[in-house]
């Protein structure tokens, strides 16, 4: 098995449409508090699984990055103001999109941003991840993935 890392992020992952459609995943990650696992709830409401909460392994294979939920919080997440709730997630994600949770405005027209996890070149995007919009401004962003939009790298 190649090196797995330990890193503090969530990661959630929707099936692609079509009749070939896998589960496509995006870190997300930021500051504690900056609303990573109140977005992953959201996007759970809006039919994405949990693949991990508050931290989650990574490793690369076939030049491809990969995430699961350590052992001991798998089909968990906290629910701030509620406590640690059970939820349905997957075993495993690839991931193809890293997500940094802000508490300001991102650029209204970024230039491409990339991050490198586990050797491997992610395209990276900014997102105030506590505002209502947030939710569709990420599901907007992972379907312009290699679509000739602003994130066609």
């Amino acid at each position: 098995m190649p090196p797995v890392e330990l890193i503090h992020a969530n990661a959630v992952a929707v099936r692609s449409p079509g009749p070939h459609g896998g589960w496509r995943g995006v870190l997300l990650t930021g500051d504690s508090g900056a609303g990573k696992s109140d977005l992953s709830l959201r996007l759970m409401q809006a039919g994405w699984r949990l693949v991990g909460d508050d931290y989650v392994h990574i490793w690369s294979a076939g030049g491809r990055l990969y995430a699961r939920a350590p052992e001991t919080l798998a089909g968990r997440v906290e629910v701030r103001g509620v406590g640690i709730v059970s939820a349905a997630h997957l075993d495993l994600a690839r991931v193809v999109l890293a997500v940094r949770c802000v508490d300001r405005p991102p650029e209204r027209l970024p230039e491409p941003a990339f991050e490198t996890l586990a050797g491997v070149r992610l395209p990276q995007l900014e997102i105030e991840a506590l505002q209502p919009g947030a939710p569709a401004r990420l599901a907007a962003a992972l379907r312009s993935l290699g679509q000739g939009g602003p994130l066609a790298y």
